[in-house]
């Protein structure tokens, strides 16, 4: 099928003004390409997502690189404790070792979004909501995208919202049979911007540091989300206090909402001129707090490997898409394995009392000597900042 010469033609349409699809329209748009972001929900809806996200150095650096890094409403993270509930070992990540101000920084979904969208604005990117895109095919050079107010044509397409639906087009898949529930809690005293991963039988725990108070991770079995949704707060609280063995002591719970926990990697993200990034791409566990992250380097190297193709016509885009993806092979497939790892060494030996008593010692003396060993925890810790070329 042969493109109409008089159509308008866009350099790229973007799908979904999350925070991925928002900061990769910031990133082609800053080059002064013709650039179309389409999103399905009404205007106020990520405005409004309170969820908390915590954005390492890395995407700091991604976000500050775009004048989009939110100023205002965010906590830094100055150390993070790790250690295992039951076991003697544990280890530190501190800011000052790798002569950084913060490892990381905690903010609220709609904190971000709302960054993204005063640069957006700035830029004069076009952001279009209530446009639920219908579907798409390619023509003989472009995309040919349609929604309910028409079709829209554009050089390239990036699918940036929604989960990956099709199990075909998994490479890996893993269902964790448990569900994270999620909540602000407040601190019996100030956290002073210090940050736990605390791995139970259950599951991992995780406090991020939130203004004063702390965001809460905890991963449960899937069958017991609802009783720990529906519990008291002091029954809640006491459950938390407990799984933290005492290095933090929760007053308050503030709301509690459960998502179920999944791995998805699609096997392909690059298809002729249409590419998948952040979500769309890959679901990770939240252990580690890798998903966003890795869906904002998805964004960097995508825009250094499109905007030669796009805004100097240097080249064919697909052509650049392809480069793309090989790029990101390493990084996708290493943070996999990295959040998968964890959650599968942490929660090994759980089901069988002898033999996760040897493993948690295991593991002990593993944390233990990862904290007597700058150099690996310099590894570990790059390699949660910057991703696989961290190095």
């Amino acid at each position: 099928m042969s493109d109409a010469p008089t159509a308008t033609v866009r350099d790229a349409v973007i799908v979904g003004a999350g925070p991925v699809g928002l900061a990769a329209g910031c990133a082609l748009r800053a080059a002064g390409l013709d650039v179309t972001v389409l999103d399905a929900g009404p205007a106020g809806r990520a405005l409004d997502d309170t969820r908390v996200i915590a954005l390492s150095a890395g995407s700091r650096d991604i976000l500050r690189g775009l004048q989009a890094w939110p100023v205002a409403g965010t906590t830094p993270i100055r150390r993070i404790h790790i250690s295992q509930r039951g076991h003697l070992g544990r280890t530190e990540l501190r800011a000052e070792d790798f002569r950084l101000e913060a490892l990381g920084h905690v903010a609220r979904a709609g904190t971000l979004v709302r960054a993204l969208r005063e640069r957006a604005g700035q830029l004069g990117l076009t952001v279009q909501h209530d446009s639920a895109v219908l579907g798409a095919h390619e023509g003989d050079e472009t995309v040919h995208v349609r929604t309910a107010g028409g079709e829209l044509m554009a050089r390239t397409l990036l699918w940036c919202e929604g989960r990956i639906t099709d199990d075909e087009a998994l490479s890996q898949q893993r269902d964790y049979d448990q569900h994270a529930v999620i909540a602000l809690v407040t601190p019996a005293r100030p956290h002073d911007n210090v940050a736990y991963e605390r791995f139970t039988p259950q599951g991992p725990v995780a406090l991020l540091p939130c203004g004063r108070d702390y965001a809460l991770v905890y991963t449960c079995a899937s069958g017991d989300a609802q009783t720990l949704i529906t519990e008291s707060d002091a029954a809640f609280a006491a459950r938390v206090n407990d799984a933290l063995g005492g290095r933090v002591e929760v007053s308050a719970v503030g709301p509690r909402s459960a998502w179920p926990l999944t791995l998805r990697m699609r096997r392909d993200i690059v298809s002729g001129r249409q590419v998948w990034l952040g979500n769309a791409a890959q679901t990770l566990h939240p252990v580690a707090g890798q998903g966003l992250n890795l869906g904002l380097r998805d964004v960097a190297q995508l825009s250094a490997c499109l905007l030669p193709a796009l805004a100097r016509h240097a080249g064919d885009p697909a052509v650049a898409l392809q480069a793309y993806a090989r790029l990101r092979r390493a990084d996708r497939m290493a943070t996999g394995r990295f959040t998968d790892g964890l959650v599968r060494i942490f929660g090994f030996g759980s089901s069988h009392p002898g033999l996760g008593a040897l493993a948690g010692h295991a593991r002990g003396a593993a944390l233990a000597l990862l904290d007597a060993c700058p150099p690996a925890r310099q590894f570990i810790g790059r390699r949660m900042m910057f991703g696989a070329r961290g190095w």
